[in-house]
């Protein structure tokens, strides 16, 4: 509910003056999935993710139809409103900063129009003016977690670019690229967790090296950073003319490993790799447990000197959580 992040309440206006949402949830146990793209009026747009995840597991509906797992625009509001989430005024939506930036990003916008005649001195303009974009609201919202028994689950919750069209559906919404969450299975020694700002410089480099074997021998050591770092650098191909990638993903991942290998006797832990990376000149992480009252947090910064959307930091821990009791 922070106006400060774009992920519901506050988020960017698109051309109309509107906010639509997008937004996504995965479960790694079951692999189910559930997304809304284009929603307006609802304050919490994950929630109905969610929503349709949670009734999507309780199986088919009646006369044997298949439950929806995505839903946009005005089906996705008459379905939240259906199943008992509260809808949510435009006027509360909208905060003094989202209005504020929107009036200075159509000014510009209306200015580049009137001015610039020539076609392709227009769509410059309209490139420049994106990368000017002074909205102050890059903060897409994502969240992975695990539980005692290595359960995973991953969600992410964007308002989208500013000055968007009316119907546009971000990476946010869409199934293995905005998030995704997957339990140690017969293929994957480990559970995984992967949330990210939708851009897929991050998911497609991030996502094959997290297939990469764990050291279950090592369990204080921080496995994925070593390998992480110099392979992330060389980019996309699909991103390749572009000057400047803006975005960011936070990564979780777990294995069962004993403190001392070679005792038999002992009860194997989680281990849990928890690491995040951005492009912006800043990245806001919060992380706690079922038992912590308030989250800890930490602004992670690119290095002195380091260029924004040219430049990334990657940062990380470990920690092991201890296995239910029997």
């Amino acid at each position: 509910d922070s106006p400060f992040t774009n992920a519901g309440l506050g988020s960017n206006l698109n051309l109309l003056g509107e906010i639509e949402c997008d937004a996504s949830i995965m479960d790694g146990k079951s692999l189910n999935f559930g997304a809304v793209g284009a929603l307006s009026g609802i304050k919490n747009p994950v929630s109905v993710a969610n929503r349709l995840l949670c009734e999507g597991q309780k199986g088919k509906l009646s006369a044997g139809r298949i439950p929806p797992c995505f839903l946009v625009g005005e089906g996705a509001y008459r379905w939240a409103v259906d199943h008992g989430i509260p809808a949510c005024p435009p006027g509360i939506m909208a905060t003094r900063f989202s209005l504020a930036a929107f009036k200075r990003n159509k000014r510009k916008l209306e200015l580049a129009e009137k001015v610039e005649t020539d076609l392709i001195q227009l769509k410059k303009r309209r490139q420049s003016n994106e990368k000017e974009n002074d909205s102050g609201t890059l903060d897409t919202v994502g969240a992975v977690v695990v539980d005692q028994e290595g359960n995973v689950a991953a969600a992410v919750s964007s308002g989208g670019l500013a000055l968007k069209h009316p119907g546009r559906v971000g990476q946010a919404a869409l199934y293995g690229c905005g998030c995704w969450a997957e339990n140690t299975g017969a293929h994957t020694p480990y559970s995984t967790a992967v949330s990210t700002s939708g851009i897929y410089y991050f998911y497609k480099y991030l996502t094959k090296l997290l297939f990469l074997k764990p050291n279950k021998k090592i369990p204080n050591k921080l496995f994925l950073l070593p390998i992480i770092l110099p392979k992330f650098c060389p980019g996309s191909p699909f991103l390749a003319n572009e000057d400047g990638v803006l975005g960011g993903v936070i990564v979780l991942r777990s294995c069962r490993c004993s403190a001392q290998p070679e005792s038999s006797q002992e009860k194997p832990t989680l281990l849990v790799e928890f690491l995040w990376s951005h492009t912006t000149e800043s990245m806001c992480v919060g992380y706690m447990s079922a038992q912590d009252g308030k989250a800890k947090t930490h602004i992670s910064r690119l290095p002195p000197g380091a260029v924004a959307g040219q430049s990334v930091a990657i940062e990380g821990g470990v920690c092991r959580l201890e296995s239910p009791e029997s």
